[in-house]
């Protein structure tokens, strides 16, 4: 496919996908790094070997793949015309993502509850990049929820239709990754001790 062919909008588009693609990109490269810092640095001698994470982890893991799930319901609303349904989808997309964050902090108390901190005499260096691994995480499902308050709010305003989707898609399309990648971190922090 040649680019620099199309229209404006056609090329206003794929630009905009292209850059959102470029960030998700650079989100890989940096949860790889961390991941792989989590692997190396598993080698030291006072690494915890025998650490469970809290089942508040699991509980999140469910809500934020539950999210996705209702998100897709709330675009395939918008293509049939279903104003109510994708209003109702993209308002629970929303609930969901602040579960997904309450139990994270669930989590990270149950953590603290087993006498382990971020930092200080209590904190060791397991601890520590599970909470980095974790709060960065955070971090990005709070972009995810800013997202999809202006999704909300352009919803609201009917900008949205089967045939102009391109802000619910690039919010969508970060909000899939956001959820991908934390399967992967749960998984990947359950499993690799």
């Amino acid at each position: 496919m040649d680019l620099t062919q199309g229209t404006a909008e056609e090329k206003n588009i794929r630009a905009k996908k292209m850059m959102l693609w470029f960030a998700i990109i650079s989100l890989v490269m940096s949860f790889g790094g961390w991941t792989s810092a989590f692997i190396v640095s598993s080698s030291r001698p006072d690494w915890l070997k025998d650490f469970q994470l809290p089942n508040a982890f699991i509980v999140s893991t469910i809500i934020i793949l539950a999210s996705s799930a209702v998100l897709i319901i709330a675009k395939n609303a918008i293509k049939k015309g279903s104003h109510t349904v994708a209003t109702l989808g993209l308002i629970s997309t929303f609930i969901l993502g602040l579960l997904f964050i309450y139990f994270q902090f669930s989590g990270f108390q149950q953590i603290i509850d087993l006498g382990y901190n971020f930092t200080g005499p209590t904190s060791n260096v397991t601890m520590s990049y599970i909470y980095l691994i974790a709060v960065v995480h955070i971090l990005h499902v709070v972009v995810g929820l800013i997202c999809l308050i202006v999704v909300i709010y352009n919803h609201f305003k009917q900008k949205y239709n089967p045939t102009q989707l391109l802000g619910f898609e690039l919010a969508a399309t970060f909000w899939h990754f956001i959820d991908v990648l934390w399967l992967y971190l749960f998984l990947f922090l359950y499993f690799i001790k």
